[in-house]
């Protein structure tokens, strides 16, 4: 029987014919998602939810692996003006080991330039660079017998990946769904992302209940009405997204009741509320290259501007995919202000930002 050669053989020996350069520097030319250097994807579809929301179909290329957990987040870069943008957002599709495509949806916000972009700019065919999956805020393996799902606006993505999980494997034949209540806040029914699909999920699954909000005109959820809500929610798992207040709010509701253990929560912004940086001259010592940066640009933003390859994953300081050795310096966290000296210590670069001059080890 003939033998099996590998992509990554032939990569290894492309190597060695395209040195200087690297075999993705010819690949890219015949396909654009033919990279390991860094992970692509093709946006295949773009479907709107509501007026401000829509959904990506991404088809992601080479390096990509279809093993998300339910509830996980990935990190997206798009070119808008002349410049790379990130965010993260989660995976609103199921995992699928024979699958070809993920999807994320996006709620365009009047201060994101790149959601509104997402929304309501991008073109199907667009390549766009993509980190992996992270996160831990996913559906255990089996999902709890009680669940209880308190989500607003937006958060409600990371929650449709595991309804639409669990929902898949009653369908072929595995566990029925789980007893499951769901409390979504909206401003108003139009903006529900998911609307008729959660409609429809409540139809057909009898362990599904979901609780609807208008906060517009209802205002927003008094978390005292859990005991009407969902009168056994210091029994069940419970997991929350959405807007910080909201969240902060959730919390202190659990810690009062001791059952903090039970909550699981994802905040899909970061707070970068610390002081920033005095700014300076950040040095990239293995890649020769310098930049000057203010006291509001990421050490990570400030390579990328420069063309240094920088590792990044979350881009949320969660992953610490992103961290490298500062060698001499010093920067500051933009989350909590704390500050960072010490010769050869290891720093996020995605959530620092330079005090002064500063020389990283890349």
């Amino acid at each position: 029987m003939a033998a099996t050669i590998s992509w990554e053989r032939i990569r290894g020996a492309g190597a060695k014919l395209t040195t200087p350069l690297h075999p993705d520097d010819y690949l890219h030319l015949v396909h654009p998602l033919w990279s390991q250097r860094e992970l692509r994807g093709r946006v295949e579809e773009v479907r709107p939810e509501t007026d401000d929301a829509a959904t990506l179909v991404i088809r992601p290329g080479w390096g990509w692996r279809y093993d998300h957990r339910p509830g996980q987040y990935v990190g997206i870069g798009v070119q808008v003006d002349g410049r790379f943008q990130w965010r993260s957002y989660s995976v609103s599709s199921p995992p699928r080991r024979d699958g070809r495509t993920i999807a994320i949806t996006v709620r365009a916000m009047p201060e994101g330039k790149l959601s509104s972009h997402l929304v309501n700019g991008l073109e199907p065919g667009t390549i766009v660079r993509l980190a992996r999956p992270e996160g831990d805020f996913v559906l255990p393996e089996p999902p709890p017998a009680k669940m209880l799902f308190l989500v607003g606006g937006s958060g409600v993505t990371p929650v449709m990946a595991m309804l639409r999980t669990m929902d898949r494997r009653s369908r072929r034949g595995g566990a029925a769904m789980p007893d499951v209540v769901m409390h979504y806040s909206s401003p108003t029914p139009e903006r529900m992302i998911f609307r008729d699909e959660l409609d429809r999920l409540e139809r057909e699954h009898d362990g599904l209940t979901v609780h609807r909000l208008h906060t517009d005109t209802e205002g927003m959820l008094d978390l005292a009405d859990l005991d009407t809500i969902c009168p056994d929610w210091r029994e069940r798992e419970t997991y929350a997204c959405g807007p910080a207040p909201m969240l902060d709010a959730i919390t202190e509701h659990f810690e009062r009741a001791g059952l903090e253990e039970r909550l699981h929560f994802e905040r899909f912004s970061l707070d970068l509320g610390g002081d920033g940086g005095e700014g300076g001259t950040i040095t990239f010592r293995t890649s020769g290259k310098t930049v000057e940066a203010d006291g509001a640009t990421t050490v990570l933003e400030a390579g990328e501007e420069a063309g240094v390859g920088m590792p990044y994953g979350c881009r949320m300081g969660i992953c610490h995919t992103c961290t490298l050795t500062l060698v001499s310096g010093r920067v500051r966290d933009l989350r909590s202000g704390e500050e960072f000296d010490q010769p050869n210590e290891q720093v996020q670069t995605c959530v620092t930002a330079a005090v002064g001059d500063c020389t990283l080890d890349i």
